[in-house]
């Protein structure tokens, strides 16, 4: 097919809609503007030119792939909010050993797994920090960890049709033009086989990764989780009578023991089996979640806020309760410095309770009341956000700033893994299409408090949203327009007379290439339907074409930039652009063949191991 017979076939729609294209791919490589804002201008100017009318602009909003992303992001902040991921994340800390190949045989299997039900951003960014402490406590490099990680949580993208935007797209167009939708684990086969090969090319490779140790310098200063307090066990506590072990598991490894009061002496005798009593008192260091946990704990008081703020009911439906914590530093020539918290009666002087103390460094009494004030010493305080107005002022305090702990809901746990086991039950089962499933996970999680509604709406993504709901109509256009077969045509003289196989390795490299500017959704949408055109015009199914151009767009392992989870790691792991090329392209090259392999074998009968001869 020549060129002037190709500028023959154009119709006026097509330059129309080309134009409008060109403007778009300007705007999400060179991203003067955001990409969520890039795709609405992008979807205004197609409505405004007549290319689609407003109907036909909108309907991303309501769409699958929009429904489902959201669901997703709720359920995953349930899981968050409920303590699961991090128990996880624990688990898998504990379970790497001391040695680089074990951690990473461990780490990458278990980062897929989570990642095939959750955001693999999310999964990156909570795994981040736990094998940074991971690799500085055990001797080993940093960024021998984190590539294989990231790595692991974008091939653990294609163990389920939900977890990445470019594959509930693909179902989307794939269901748009006729052929049979995805299942949500149709594509699983292949996404076990990614993360097998990954892991093997990892472990064999892994002596050309970088060996840096991340950022230098002393960062304790920036992890505040030594805060100090004191625990009350609760009359008819839930944990009366359990062991201390119960407790300690709960709370994970960020919570640590310091002393043990009963009857208001010190009993070192007591251990992690001893069982819990009413009144018991434990003096203990937590981090800033399991501080916040342990103060929305039915079971356990603060125990400065019980004996100081008056009787204290941690009960959710008590509405009355709107006292906060929240955070002051002692500033330089405070009053209060030398002076223990005891001597300030700090409760009746400012109407509030010191429940928690920070401090740099661990020379500190075991009991908080004793600790005697130091300049930079920061306060966890509890009262009325009515009292602290004074306390915002006094010269005493550098700042007043909200607590920045966040509770963990870990007494629904169970709840909230019942909840993702059902959705994914009614969703495979087809009890429900797979997008009321997710919503009815999404609502079930909110319901039942695993995650409050006001974190649940923060927990949504709005810019993958809103982005997922603006490209959805560009695909729509280039195929009303005749812009997708026109391409498809062209494509198809190219690839004339070549083998199948040949044929889907050239759809992944062109979305593994121009996934690297644009987004995975992004690059769906503009190559999903000539992907569509070309097998027809083959007379094949369309399915493995669109589905291997979306693994194209979502795991190619080429550049930091290419994905989300990669800027992520890019500056703890201190990699330079050319570790990832190094890494990526060799690897790429390998996933590459083994998609264009597995998606000829799942839908057009090709074999599953080669034949020779």
């Amino acid at each position: 097919m020549d060129l002037p017979y190709v500028l023959q076939q154009i119709t006026f729609d097509q330059i129309l809609f080309l134009l409008i294209l060109a403007g778009a791919l300007y705007l999400f490589i060179s991203e003067r503007l955001r990409i969520d804002v890039s795709a609405m201008v992008v979807l205004l100017a197609m409505v405004i030119a007549g290319v689609l009318d407003p109907e036909q602009a909108l309907s991303g909003f309501a769409s699958e792939p929009a429904i489902i992303v959201a669901a997703v992001f709720v359920i995953s902040g349930g899981l968050a909010a409920t303590g699961i991921t991090e128990h996880i994340g624990q688990w898998i800390g504990r379970a790497s050993g001391k040695s680089e190949a074990r951690a990473i045989a461990v780490t990458m299997p278990a980062v897929a797994a989570m990642a095939s039900f959750t955001h693999h951003v999310m999964v990156t960014a909570m795994m981040l920090p736990i094998l940074t402490r991971f690799a500085k406590a055990n001797g080993l490099s940093t960024s021998r960890l984190l590539m294989p990680m990231s790595l692991a949580a974008s091939l653990g993208t294609c163990l389920t049709l939900v977890s990445a935007p470019a594959f509930l797209l693909a179902d989307n167009l794939l269901e748009r033009t006729g052929a049979e939708g995805l299942g949500i684990f149709s594509i699983t086969p292949i996404g076990i086989a990614l993360v097998f090969i990954g892991i093997v090319y990892m472990l064999l490779t892994r002596w050309i990764l970088p060996k840096r140790s991340g950022k230098s310098g002393d960062d304790e200063y920036l992890r505040l989780d030594r805060y100090r307090t004191e625990l009350l066990v609760v009359e008819g506590s839930r944990w009366s009578t359990r062991p201390l072990a119960e407790l300690q598991k709960a709370l994970g490894d960020r919570f640590r023991m310091i002393g043990w009061l009963r009857e208001g002496r010190m009993r070192p005798d007591l251990g992690a089996s001893s069982p819990l009593i009413s009144g018991d008192v434990l003096l203990v260091e937590a981090s800033a979640d399991a501080l916040a946990s342990l103060h929305d704990d039915s079971g356990l008081d603060l125990y400065p806020i019980a004996r100081f703020g008056g009787t204290t009911s941690h009960d959710a439906d008590d509405e009355d309760d709107d006292a906060q914590l929240v955070q002051a530093v002692v500033a330089p020539g405070s009053e209060f410095i030398g002076r223990s918290i005891r001597e300030l009666e700090f409760s009746r002087q400012f109407k509030a309770v010191i429940a928690g103390l920070w401090r740099r460094g661990a020379d500190m009494t075991p009991r908080l009341a004793d600790a005697r004030l130091r300049e930079g010493d920061l306060l966890v305080l509890w009262g009325q956000p009515t009292r602290f107005a004074e306390l915002a002022t006094h010269h005493g305090f550098l700042m007043l700033v909200p607590f920045s702990g966040e509770a963990k809901r870990r007494v629904r746990a169970p709840l909230a893994l019942a909840i993702l086991g059902v959705t994914i039950i009614a969703a495979v089962s087809e009890w429900l299409p797979v997008p009321l499933a997710f919503l009815l996970g999404a609502v079930a999680i909110v319901a039942t408090r695993c995650v409050d509604i006001g974190q649940a709406y923060r927990e949504i993504d709005v810019r993958v949203f809103v982005m997922i709901a603006g490209v959805i109509p560009l695909g729509i256009a280039m195929e009303q327009t005749g812009t997708a077969q026109l391409l498809a045509s062209g494509l198809r003289e190219v690839v004339a007379g070549w083998p199948v196989l040949a044929v889907l390795l050239v759809l992944f490299t062109m979305a593994a290439l121009l996934t690297q500017i644009l987004s995975d959704s992004a690059t769906t949408v503009l190559l999903g339907p000539i992907a569509v055109e070309l097998a027809q015009s083959l007379g094949l199914a369309p399915t493995p074409f669109v589905v291997v151009t979306a693994l194209g767009a979502v795991v190619a392992f080429l550049t930091p930039i290419g994905h989300h989870g990669n800027l992520l790691i890019l500056g703890p792991g201190q990699y330079r652009f050319g570790d990832f090329v190094r890494i990526g392209v060799p690897l790429t090259a390998l996933i590459a063949f083994v998609c264009a392999w597995m998606t000829r074998w799942l839908w057009l009968g090709g074999p599953l191991l080669p034949t020779f001869g």
